[in-house]
Parts: structure tokens; C-alpha cells; sequence
């Protein structure tokens, strides 16, 4: 599968950012944070990642809107989708428009660890 090097992370919450950066950068991922969606994609305009961690709920583009807008742009792009406010309807919609996760908040991060090792290792599609 593909070496994962850059990871986008979709989030309104600049702790979540931080940390995500804080804490994949010290594996060795270059992470770059965005707000919303549409920062998002504009961001892709531009740049490339291999992977996208998003938030479902945004302001602005809300996490389940960017990813069919990503998907029709960048299908190869792989997401895991990140909530704290789960439930069956969401879980069902993000994976339908493409996601390959759905983790809940607040995140642990052995766990995302795990799930970007399986996807570079060609584990999870």
C-alpha cells in the first residue's frame, strides 16, 4: 500500500490539531491542520496527503459534506472520520461516502497509531 507521509487533519478544534501534529510528528508524519472543509480542499488544490482525519461536525463544510466533494476529487485519499458525537446514522454515512475508520473523541492515540500502521501496511483499504 502507500507509504503514508502527509497527513491532513480536519478539525475546528485547535487542541485537536495540535495534538494530532504534536503527536504523529514525533512518528514521523508531516501533519498539517485545516478547520473545515473547505479549507480542506483547498488545501488539496495545492498540496498532497495520503491520509485525512476529520471531524464530522464543523462549521462551514461539515466533515461528511467534504468527503463526497474529496472522494470526487481525490479518491485514492484515504479518511478516517473522528466525533464525539457518534451514533449508527453517522457511523453508516461516513463509511457509504468513503471513509475507511470512524473513531470516536476523545481520541487515543495508540489506537490511531494501530489503524495508520494497518493502512500503510495494505490491511484496511
Amino acid at each position: 500500500m502507500t507509504k503514508i507521509e502527509t497527513i491532513l487533519v480536519v478539525d475546528d478544534e485547535k487542541n485537536t490539531c495540535f495534538g494530532l501534529k504534536t503527536l504523529l510528528g514525533r512518528e514521523g508524519y508531516r501533519v498539517e491542520c485545516v478547520h473545515n472543509g473547505e479549507e480542506g480542499l483547498n488545501f488539496l488544490k495545492e498540496n498532497s496527503a495520503q491520509l485525512i482525519i476529520s471531524d464530522i461536525r464543523m462549521p462551514g463544510m461539515d466533515g461528511l459534506s467534504f468527503i463526497s466533494c474529496l472522494k470526487e476529487k481525490h479518491p485514492d485519499i484515504r479518511v478516517i472520520v473522528m466525533t464525539a458525537f457518534g451514533g449508527l446514522d453517522s457511523y453508516i454515512e461516513a463509511m457509504r461516502k468513503g471513509a475507511v475508520e470512524y473513531i470516536m473523541k476523545p481520541l487515543k492515540i495508540n489506537e490511531l497509531k494501530v489503524i495508520i500502521q494497518r493502512l500503510e501496511s495494505g490491511s484496511a483499504a
